[in-house]
């Protein structure tokens, strides 16, 4: 009965074991390691979604597809996978693989340079004690001689002074000691001398073998961790098909560029919209299908929430604000430029020559589709590129097109006693642009540099095209019918000023012409204009706007004056 149940156990035992073996092997992987490649790449204004593709072949049941190659930068919330054929993808992750270490080569020169090191090294270690052992002995035989002559005996001091006899003896034994001694070490230094040749010719040999040893390792590629996304297909049955992968990855993006050509005779603009694309991902792109997408998928994309705002009264008293700046200085940025080498350099990049006629080649531009998303726009570009992973930047033509403009000269003799022409481009909506510098060439030259800013509310953007010296303006103070006068506790003050204009230019022009009355919050200030000369006020901004047609060779006057009132005991500064 023992015995039975003993047997029972056992063979509950074995089964148990055969499960468990069973069970692993049901549970057991396939893997196989595939190649991909980069096949398009949509660059966003931060960051970059590249697409990648690879091919797979694997047997019944569960397998891992490894893909490797992955860029380092990858961010792995946004990885994505589909697959083609009749299989379930199980899982898909991306991870780091530390591979083992490759084996020394052990054989033929390396082996002979080894061992030679390793002989140099043991040779130096010892003849570094010989020459050790020699120097002792050396510093022995310098301390006898510097004891034997300082000996008193020798001096002649004491009782050896009162004997001759004990003076010669002294002196004998002062010659062989010291003939001894200097021939020992005469000796010692020669067998010194010979190992310190010895061991400098062995440290150079040494010195030789381990830069070629250091050469040999720098020429050999550094083992390093290997980023691969691992993608788990469960099939029923053997069968090949296509992974496709994409992933977001950061250190890339673009930055965009404009480059706005106009000329006297044209009523447009060629405009050349363009993109400065950058990557440092880890991986090339090689021969790649390029997107430029307005999106940056870093952007906070989440609605704020309001919260109750609370007010109470406070235990001091506010202080009236300054008046803001007024819209003159916005004008006069709109109206400012500077210089850019960089720009300079890229004029002859699309160039049209004094006789009209274009060069005709294709540019990126002719290849490119612009498609509209819900808050984005992209321009895939039907063209391959091939930008490497060093950070540099790479200039890509999105758009190339002729937009109608309206010119006009404006004047703020206030700040600035010249006439700009300004080209007016209206319904830019459709266009998808972006913030940022634009380079002005006209006729064909390059002027200076200007920012286009297509966010902002209004619709027509302006900018400059330059100083005309052809038109003349002066603003002047009419100091004549400048008054100022005490009425009871206030004073008044009456200041005019008179806008010259000459047209030098041998056809028509109209010119819109700034300047600007003060304006207050403070009520104890009264503010009146006295004559506009048929100018435009903004009560909001004190501008004054005068839109003056002006014939050849033709002068044009404006006067204008207002009145400040206010008390005579504060001080006001106009």
């Amino acid at each position: 009965m023992y015995r039975l149940k003993k047997l029972n156990i056992m063979y509950k035992i074995i089964l148990f074991a055969c499960g468990i073996l069973i069970g692993s092997s049901a549970f057991s992987f396939e893997e196989e390691i595939v190649k991909s490649n980069i096949t398009e790449v949509t660059v966003y204004a931060q960051g970059a979604q590249v697409r990648r593709k690879a091919l797979y072949s694997i047997k019944s049941g569960i397998t891992q597809v490894i893909i490797e190659g992955i860029c380092p930068t990858i961010d792995p919330n946004s990885l994505q996978v589909l697959a083609s054929g009749n299989v379930v993808i199980v899982d898909a992750k991306y991870s780091l693989f530390y591979p083992k270490p490759a084996p020394e080569n052990l054989e033929g020169l390396p082996l002979k340079v080894k061992k030679e090191i390793k002989i140099l090294e043991d040779s130096l270690k010892r003849i570094g004690f010989e020459i050790q052992q020699i120097q002792d002995e050396i510093d022995v035989y310098i301390a006898t001689k510097n004891i034997l002559a300082n000996n008193g005996a020798i001096r002649g001091q004491g009782k050896v002074n009162d004997s001759i006899n004990l003076l010669k003896q002294a002196m004998d034994y002062y010659t062989v000691k010291m003939l001894e001694i200097n021939k020992n070490l005469q000796g010692l230094n020669r067998a010194k001398g010979a190992k310190a040749e010895i061991q400098a010719e062995m440290n150079m040999r040494l010195k030789a073998l381990k830069n070629y040893q250091n050469s040999a390792q720098l020429n050999s590629k550094p083992v390093g961790p290997s980023h691969r996304v691992t993608v788990t297909l469960s099939a029923t049955e053997a069968i090949s098909g296509r992974l496709n992968l994409s992933y977001l990855v950061n250190q890339a993006g673009w930055t965009p560029l404009y480059d706005m050509r106009a000329e006297v005779q044209g009523s447009k603009i060629n405009m050349n919209y363009k993109a400065q694309v950058y990557q440092n991902t880890g991986v090339d792109w090689d021969d790649v299908r390029l997107s430029i997408s307005t999106n940056n998928p870093y952007q906070n994309k989440t609605l704020p929430t309001l919260h109750p705002w609370y007010i109470d009264y406070n235990n001091y008293k506010a202080l009236p604000s300054a008046t803001r700046s007024n819209n003159l200085d916005i004008k006069k940025q709109a109206l400012g430029y500077g210089k850019n080498e960089e720009a300079e350099s890229t004029q002859k990049e699309y160039y049209m020559n004094s006789n009209g006629v274009a060069y005709d080649a294709k540019t990126s531009a002719d290849f490119t589709q612009v498609i509209e998303h819900m808050i984005s726009a992209e321009f895939k570009i039907d063209l391959p590129y091939t930008i490497k992973s060093n950070n540099e930047q790479h200039m890509v033509l999105i758009r190339n097109i002729d937009i109608p403009a309206n010119y006009r000269y404006y004047t703020i003799p206030k700040l600035d006693q010249s006439a700009f022409l300004m080209a007016e481009l209206a319904n830019l909506s459709d266009l998808q642009l972006v913030p940022a510098k634009a380079n002005i060439f006209f006729d064909g030259t390059y002027i200076g540099e200007t920012y286009l800013n297509p966010s902002q509310m209004d619709d027509t953007i302006t900018f400059s095209l330059g100083k005309d010296p052809n038109i003349i303006v002066k603003r002047t103070l009419m100091k004549k019918e400048c008054k100022e006068r005490i009425v009871n506790n206030n004073k008044e003050k009456i200041n005019a000023y008179n806008i010259e204009i000459r047209n030098l230019k041998s056809t028509n022009v109209e010119i819109v012409v700034l300047d600007q009355m003060p304006i207050t919050t403070n009520p104890e200030i009264e503010i009146e204009e006295q004559g506009l000369d048929k100018g435009t006020l903004d009560p909001k901004t004190g501008n004054i706007e005068w839109i003056v047609k002006i014939k050849p060779k033709d002068n044009y006057n404006i006067n204008y004056k207002y009145r400040v009132k206010h008390n005579k005991d504060l001080n006001l500064y106009l």
